[in-house]
């Protein structure tokens, strides 16, 4: 259980997925300009990492890692080179359902969402979330827990990052920091801040 506790805070804290890796920085940059769509975004993430870190897991090590068909009579095959294709394959289909049922759920923040909801597909964060996973070597339990952490920490983040846009709106920033330039400061500054965790032990 610690084990599982353990892997859950890292992924949302120290190992935070957007800040720690800077993975998933596109959508995050201009999705965090309205909290509403940013916190629908960031629960469309969390569901979609915590379905596809485990299919995923299930795919790899009965299908794809060396001698995971031996189950099949073939020990000897090795299609661990198909991960890729196979894991964004999955991201694919997993995010077309999540899109199905917010546009039949909430059109309005299908709307909002616009062109980000399907670029879940190919966001970094998803994919390098699958990768972090095999080349970690981590248990089903294990990529269960650290898929529905990294979704939170990616949460966390844009929505952290979307409450202090909000207050920069009023804020007097220096000529040529406006917009972007401010923005990649608040996230340096932000991951500075989630790493203060990493000196929590269980």
């Amino acid at each position: 259980m610690e084990n599982f506790i353990s892997i859950f805070l890292n992924s949302v804290f120290v190992g935070n997925i957007l800040l720690a890796y800077f993975l998933g920085m596109c959508s995050f940059v201009a999705i965090s300009k309205n909290m509403d769509t940013a916190i629908g975004l960031g629960f469309a993430v969390v569901f979609v990492l915590s379905i596809t870190a485990p299919i995923n897991w299930l795919i790899y090590y009965y299908l794809l890692a060396p001698g995971a068909l031996a189950w099949a009579g073939f020990p000897d095959i090795d299609l661990s080179f198909l991960k890729f294709i196979t894991f964004i394959a999955v991201i694919a289909g997993i995010v077309q359902a999540v899109e199905m049922v917010i546009d039949r759920f909430s059109p309005v923040l299908y709307n909002a969402l616009g062109v980000f909801l399907p670029l879940i597909t190919v966001n970094c964060a998803i994919l390098g979330t699958s990768l972090f996973m095999v080349e970690r070597s981590y248990t089903f339990g294990e990529s269960l827990v650290f898929g529905i952490g990294s979704g939170t920490g990616w949460l966390l983040a844009i929505v952290s990052m979307s409450a202090i846009r909000i207050k920069l709106r009023y804020a007097n920033v220096p000529e040529g920091l406006e917009g972007f330039g401010i923005t990649m400061i608040v996230t340096g500054l932000m991951a500075m801040g989630f790493m203060l965790f990493s000196g929590i032990t269980l």
